[in-house]
């Protein structure tokens, strides 16, 4: 049967077919849907992890007790995940594991623009990279074949195009597959004495998939006519064709690592130029100049941001077509949080307080742009509650009574946790504002920990955070409504006087769950509105400026946050 699928999808489908029983993954765009699409499948358990580290962990368990297993996650989830990644490189597994990591160039959705076939180089992990949706279904299967006849993880790079564009997959029927556990201490405790033996025999994998990788049909050579030869990956090698058409000499490649050596000498004497294209890092171009060859890549194609066939036209002297445009200069519009936003009062609060805010991962983080300029700092996961003791220790009591930490709740028990057990346990007087909503909401409204809900939408283990906290020694302890102005000013000022640690949970769901019940839209009073801008202060992007203040009723969710700005009670309605 054939149908028209999303890379992440189609993914998830190879799982299925391949047999995967398990599944733990953590939400990251552009990596999420693999895991929602596989969640559908009743012979798949499913999870959602506090982190990407437990996510392969769990995996890695689950591999161990006999069952295929998967975690999936965004690039910046694998430098999480490094810890248990780089010695699973050691141990092997028992039943097959396959680790879906996402890049993004191009940065759409995240805080750096990493190329994860490092990570696989340095572990010594063999990657696998499709550059289509059918692709990524064929390799997911052929992931675990890898994996258990090489005894070895297997990453399975996906990036934003692949994930998110849709393309023709042929699907076929599920098999089973299951493996018995067997006691193995050399094998699986990697003290020292047992670790050392270990590495060679990584080493010898190395070799023995470097011969896989020389004559597998992952690495494939389309001929051309000879003159110009390309070696290409992932959405690369899509861009070349439509760019080059038969024309070109395409080796493609779909094994990231190991790469083969003699495919490429081979394919470089049959052609006349060879070029490599391939998004970020020059490491197809390097391993190539390591062995003697001398392509042209990045001396000619940017290492930074996604690739188009246009860019490549420019590269490569060819003629660019003409495109569609507008004598009109559209304004920017930049990314701000939704109308209702529960964030919205609470970094108000904080700008009008003049507080440093050190800042998270999460949607909340659009709190830096304008107008409320309220975040200072974003680092990765965690890393607000951790800069923030820091800041603090460093510059003493006079930073402690203006600085805090914001972060969300599933940030928190990601690893937030870690740093609010620091400031506990060495004692700086440190704020730190959970902004708890409800559920994971930059990722597209993922469960959590502290939901109580699973990945199903079925009833599950909640963590009580007030309960949490305080359990980690933090006796200040305070829940506010982000809603409610003078209860978040009244809180900020005397936790921030406080002389020991603190927490402030500012609790109210995200206004877009299909739960919530929202008042009816407020509206302006024209006759009492002066015109003062003070409503626009918190930039909602309901409120607008046409002479008078103008709110608009199919975005306004009646929050009623700009009635507590007028002076002049021109806001109305929204009870």
């Amino acid at each position: 049967m054939k149908e028209l699928m999303l890379g992440n999808k189609a993914a998830a489908r190879g799982l299925y077919e391949a047999g995967c029983a398990f599944v733990s993954s953590y939400p990251g765009t552009p990596s999420t849907e693999i895991t929602e699409e596989a969640v559908k499948y009743d012979e798949i358990y499913c999870e959602w992890a506090p982190n990407e580290k437990v996510a392969m962990e769990a995996a890695f368990g689950a591999s161990l007790a006999g069952k295929r297993s998967f975690c999936g996650m965004k690039h910046v989830g694998l430098n999480v995940a490094a810890d248990p990644l780089y010695t699973m490189s050691y141990t092997g597994v028992n039943a097959g594991l396959v680790i879906g990591v996402a890049d993004d160039a191009g940065m759409h959705s995240s805080q750096n623009e990493q190329d994860s076939r490092h990570h696989a180089i340095s572990s010594k992990v063999p990657m696998l990279e499709p550059a289509d949706s059918a692709e990524a279904r064929e390799f997911a299967m052929l992931a675990y074949e890898i994996s258990e006849e090489y005894d070895t993880p297997v990453i399975l790079k996906m990036c934003t195009r692949v994930s998110h564009c849709q393309s023709i997959v042929e699907t076929g029927e599920r098999t089973e597959h299951s493996k018995e556990y067997v006691k193995d201490i050399p094998k699986y405790v990697m003290t020292p004495a047992n670790a050392i033996r270990k590495h060679p025999k990584v080493e010898e994998r190395t070799a023995r998939l470097i011969e896989y990788a020389e004559k597998s049909p992952l690495n494939r050579v389309e001929k051309g006519d000879g003159k110009i030869g390309i070696v290409c990956d992932s959405t690369s090698y899509l861009y070349v064709k439509e760019v080059f058409g038969e024309s070109a000499d395409v080796l493609k490649i779909g094994m990231a690592n190991p790469l083969p050596v003699q495919l490429f000498k081979d394919f470089a004497a049959s052609v006349e130029e060879l070029y490599v294209v391939e998004e970020l890092d020059p490491v197809i171009e390097n391993h190539m100049k390591t062995i003697g060859l001398c392509p042209k890549g990045k001396d000619m194609l940017p290492i930074t941001g996604e690739f188009s066939q246009n860019i490549l036209r420019n590269a490569f002297g060819k003629e660019v077509p003409g495109g569609l445009s507008t004598d009109e200069e559209i304004p920017v519009r930049p990314p701000a949080m939704c109308a209702g936003c529960p964030h919205r009062g609470l970094f108000y609060v904080l700008a009008k307080n003049k507080c440093t805010v050190l800042g998270d991962i999460g949607c909340y983080t659009l709190a830096a742009g304008a107008p409320l300029n309220a975040i200072e700092m974003t680092l990765c996961m965690g890393a607000s509650v951790s800069a923030t003791h820091g800041y603090v220790k460093a510059l003493g009591q006079e930073a402690s009574e203006h600085t805090v930490a914001v972060l969300g709740d599933s940030t928190f028990m990601h690893s937030g946790m870690t740093g609010l057990a620091d400031i506990a346990y060495n004692e700086s007087a440190s704020t730190v504002i959970i902004l708890d909503n409800s559920i994971t909401g930059m990722t597209g409204h993922q469960q959590n920990p502290t939901t109580g809900l699973n990945i199903k939408g079925e009833p599950a283990g909640k963590v009580d955070l007030e309960a949490l906290v305080k359990a980690m020694g933090i006796k200040r302890v305070v829940v506010v409504d982000p809603y409610n102005l003078e209860e978040c000013d009244k809180a900020v000022k005397e936790e921030l006087k406080a002389d020991e640690p603190s927490v402030i949970i500012s609790r109210r769901p995200c206004a877009l769950l299909k739960t919530v019940k929202h008042n009816p839209p407020i509206y302006v009073n024209p006759d009492k509105c002066k015109s003062c801008k003070a409503c626009m202060k918190i930039g909602c992007p309901a409120i607008s400026m046409k002479d008078k203040a103008v709110i608009d009723p199919t975005q306004c969710v009646g929050c009623g946050v700009c009635t507590q700005l007028c002076k002049f009670d021109a806001m109305e309605g929204g009870k």
